[in-house]
């Protein structure tokens, strides 16, 4: 049987290291496919996807929303902020009110943070007054440091070291979601393309799952490999941001996870974000 090659893009963070540990290592037997590992931003890979460069990769829900014609969401590698998610921060406290005055360094307007914060913009009565930047999500924190915005939307390990940098907490977007629709916030999961077949893409989401958890139960070792990726965090930290993004939620979204992404997608469209309704399509 010849060999299949599968290329897996996810992010260079803790969380997806420690998610792939396993196949990026061989620690499980993949049979003829073979996976190789490209690792860059989220919004970059959000960019691929739209062309349907990867037969798997990381994307945020928002960008899944466009991508429904070459891709099928896989049931396990979901990152579900449950009472946490992107955060907007700022050099000075601010109120959420005072946002539609600033102009706002975000890190991709695909991502999840980015269509969640037009939502919020839109239940404050300005939809049109989001005024922001893009610029690269490692680059917001130093970029508000240094004075060159005063606000920010940031998103991965920033959400646990923004204080450091003096900054102050404006509005945590996971805690505003689930206060206004008692679910979860839904930000990235994993996706295969739908040409590979549904055979070969039910085996890649078989292996996915079983890499996750191998992590989970191998925790030391998984994250010992995820540490080469944590950005100014101890071992405590970078455990602790691991555990908020791998975990039960990760090997599968179940039907509650299944509703938010349902719930986050038609409120993008609702609001016009989004173009078209969304069929969320899981790999089953």
């Amino acid at each position: 049987m010849s060999t299949q090659l599968i290329r897996v893009g996810h992010s260079p963070d803790p969380d997806d290291a420690f998610m792939f540990h396993a196949l990026a290592n061989d620690k499980l037997p993949t049979g003829n496919l073979r996976f190789v590992h490209e690792l860059q931003d989220i919004e970059t890979l959000n960019r691929r996807a739209l062309k349907g460069e990867l037969e798997v990769t990381a994307v945020s829900i928002h960008a899944y929303s466009f991508l429904l014609d070459q891709y099928a969401l896989l049931p396990s590698g979901c990152s579900m902020g449950d009472k946490y998610g992107p955060m907007v921060v700022a050099r000075k406290p601010l109120t959420m009110g005072e946002l539609p005055n600033m102009r706002i360094a975000v890190p991709g307007t695909l991502t999840t943070a980015f269509l969640t914060l037009k939502l919020l913009f839109e239940s404050i009565g300005a939809a049109n007054r989001l005024t922001f930047d893009v610029i690269p999500f490692d680059e917001i924190i130093p970029a508000l440091a240094a004075g060159k915005y005063e606000a920010g939307l940031i998103i991965h390990e920033g959400q646990l070291t923004f204080q450091n940098q003096g900054l102050h907490l404006v509005v945590d977007l996971g805690v505003w979601w689930q206060e206004r629709t008692g679910l979860p916030l839904p930000l990235g999961g994993n996706v295969v393309r739908k040409d590979l077949g549904k055979p070969t893409m039910l085996e890649i989401s078989r292996l996915i799952k079983e890499s996750i958890r191998y992590g989970l139960e191998h925790r030391r070792e998984a994250l010992d490999y995820a540490l080469k990726y944590a950005r100014d965090m101890d071992v405590s930290l970078a455990d602790k941001f691991v555990g908020m993004y791998v975990n039960d939620w990760t090997l599968d979204y179940g039907e509650r996870g299944r509703a938010a992404i349902r719930k986050l997608l038609d409120e993008g469209h609702r609001a016009g974000v989004i173009p078209s309704p969304v069929e969320v399509e899981f790999v089953s």
